[in-house]
This record gives C-alpha cells, sequence and structure tokens, in this order.
C-alpha cells in the first residue's frame, strides 16, 4: 500500500488556496469601540486563551502548509504580555513572506520601533475619526492625540506600509471620509474604508440605519479626489485605487455590497484557539484541544488543519437587516 505524502498546501473544496492566517492573541483591549464589543465585556480567563508557545507552534505549523502571510490581532495585540518576543518567534520562521499586525495604535508610541525590529513589515491601524470628541464616542475610552502621536511613530520606524482602517457609520463619521483620506494623503499612508461587520449584538446604534455602502463613500471622495482603479492586492479583501498625485491607496472592504468571498484565501485562529474558516459563519475546529491532547504531534495537529479545509463554506451570510445570526463580538474574532 502506498501511502501519499503530506500535502504542503491548504486548497479548501472549492478550490480556493488558503496562504492568509489571522492570529488573535488576545480578546482584551484599552478601548471599547461600540461596533466591536460591548461596553462591559467579559473576559476570558488566562486557561482557555492560547499560550504564547502553543501560538509559535501553530503558526510554524500553518508555515509549512503553505501560509505565507501572518496577522497578528486582538483585542488588541499590543496589549498581551510578551507579544514583542512572541512577534520575533513568529518573524524567524523562513517560509512566511509577512508578518503583519492590526493595532488600535494606542501602543505605537513606545513600541513602533521594537515592532519594526522584531519582522513587522506593515501595520493597520483602526482610526475611524479625527475629531475628539467622536473618538472618545466611537472608542469609549481612547484618546485620538495618543493614537495619532502613535501613527507618527510609526512612519518615523520605517514600516514598508502604514494603512487607516476606518469602520464608516452613517450619522457617526460618514462626513468625515474626504479628511480621512486627505490625512492619509498628508501623511503619505494607505486607507481601507470598511462596511460594519454584523457580530455580537451591539446596543448604541441600529445596524441596519447606521449602514453606509463603499458605492456612497466613493460619491463621497469623488469631488475632491481622482480615484485610479489599481490591480495591487496586499492578500486581504480590500479592492485598492489609487489617489491620482499621490502614492496613497484607497481600500474598500464591502462584505455586504461587494461579496468577496470567491477569492476567500484566509482562516483566522482565534484567542481560544478555534480555528475559524469564515468569518461570518460558525465553522470551526478546536485547535486547541488537539494541541493539548496531543503534545509535541506536529503531524497530528497538521491533518487536522488540512481536514478543515473541507469545512470551510462557500461564502458569509451575512445580513446588515437582522439581528446577527454570528452572537461572538469582533474582539472575540480577531479584529
Amino acid at each position: 500500500m502506498t501511502h501519499l505524502p503530506p500535502p504542503t498546501q491548504l486548497i479548501d473544496r472549492y478550490g480556493r488556496l488558503v496562504d492568509y492566517l489571522r492570529i488573535s492573541i488576545t480578546d482584551r483591549c484599552d478601548f471599547r469601540c461600540l461596533y466591536c464589543m460591548a461596553e462591559d465585556m467579559t473576559f476570558l480567563p488566562r486557561a482557555q486563551i492560547l499560550t504564547l508557545e502553543e501560538i509559535l507552534t501553530l503558526a510554524q505549523a500553518f508555515a509549512e502548509l503553505g501560509v505565507k502571510k501572518i496577522r497578528i490581532t486582538g483585542g488588541e495585540p499590543l496589549v498581551r504580555k510578551g507579544v514583542l518576543g512572541l512577534l520575533q518567534a513568529i518573524g524567524r520562521i523562513e517560509s512566511l513572506t509577512e508578518l503583519v499586525i492590526t493595532t488600535n495604535g494606542s501602543q505605537l508610541e513606545t513600541m513602533a520601533e521594537a515592532l519594526k525590529a522584531a519582522g513587522v513589515k506593515r501595520l493597520n491601524i483602526s482610526l475611524d475619526t479625527l475629531d475628539d470628541d467622536k473618538f472618545k464616542a466611537i472608542t469609549r475610552t481612547g484618546d485620538l492625540q495618543q493614537v495619532l502621536k502613535g501613527i507618527q511613530a510609526a512612519k518615523a520606524a520605517g514600516f514598508e506600509r502604514i494603512k487607516i482602517n476606518a469602520v464608516i457609520l452613517k450619522d457617526r463619521n460618514h462626513l468625515e471620509v474626504c479628511d480621512l483620506v486627505q490625512f492619509a494623503v498628508d501623511n503619505s499612508l494607505d486607507i481601507s474604508f470598511i462596511e460594519e461587520m454584523p457580530l455580537g449584538i451591539v446596543s448604541q446604534h441600529d445596524r441596519s440605519d447606521a449602514y453606509y455602502s463603499s458605492a456612497l463613500i466613493k460619491t463621497d471622495l469623488a469631488p475632491k479626489f481622482a480615484l485610479v482603479a489599481s490591480p495591487e492586492k496586499t492578500g486581504g479583501p480590500s479592492n485598492y485605487f489609487k489617489v491620482t498625485g499621490t502614492q496613497t491607496r484607497v481600500g474598500f472592504i464591502s462584505p455586504h455590497s461587494e461579496n468577496f468571498c470567491s477569492s476567500c484565501n484566509r482562516v483566522r485562529l482565534t484567542v481560544e484557539g478555534r480555528l475559524l474558516l469564515c468569518l461570518g459563519n460558525e465553522h470551526s475546529v478546536d485547535l486547541k484541544q488537539i494541541i493539548r491532547a496531543n503534545p509535541g504531534n506536529n503531524d497530528v495537529l497538521k491533518q487536522a488543519i488540512v481536514d478543515a479545509m473541507l469545512i470551510k463554506p462557500e461564502k458569509h451570510d451575512f445580513n446588515i437587516h437582522e439581528q446577527p445570526v454570528i452572537l461572538r463580538y469582533m474582539s472575540m474574532t480577531g479584529g
């Protein structure tokens, strides 16, 4: 009997190559953004979350299965104790082409240089408004000036690219899209506008009423900025446009108005160790249970990851007009 060699790539049943892993290393955050989590969150006990060593083992296993890009997320990943050592270790995985982070920017003023030295290539920084009062209202606890200082520190550290992520909500910050793009242009940054993901029950706004589509944002930008479609991709779901006469790219992440599932190349590892096959579905495999039941057995772990591709769904089923089917918050999933 001949044994087939183990696969070195992750391919789902729809023929999509999975080469991008997003790892949430904490559900905790120093902000309480109203679209991301409840105001009074109950965070997971330490025993329920992956250890840093387990996260590294999983990152190595995915890399051996063809993953080329790893994004570290949270919560706010930079509040996790030991994060720099973890990043250094993941950054040493030779087959990875990119190690990137999504952050709220609160810790960048003191950590940007160390992140660059650890091997982080690019940063995504969440910034939904340039108004101090609105920033406080959206984040509940955040300080806009602290984030702006962090952005400048990140620029000084010399990352390959820095991108702003802005979730746009009607009547909260939709009138600021031109100001946000101008801020990106003035600071040689990229920016992506994101339609709100309906994850978790939120109490401070009606998602249907607050929904603001990518098409409306493009219309708002048109009088001030000439946007030219760009073929550039960064491995994620953004469709990019170049701002004429600048180095800035404007991206649109449109889970409702322009479904991007047909080209999905990513999976998510939650802070609890669940391999989540789709942001908008609950299809998952408990890799924490597998790794703890089979310590040191990477073959069992890798086979579980390969098998998980068989349950990756074809698409998400987000409906902005209904209460969410997915009750976990974005902070628990990995932003």
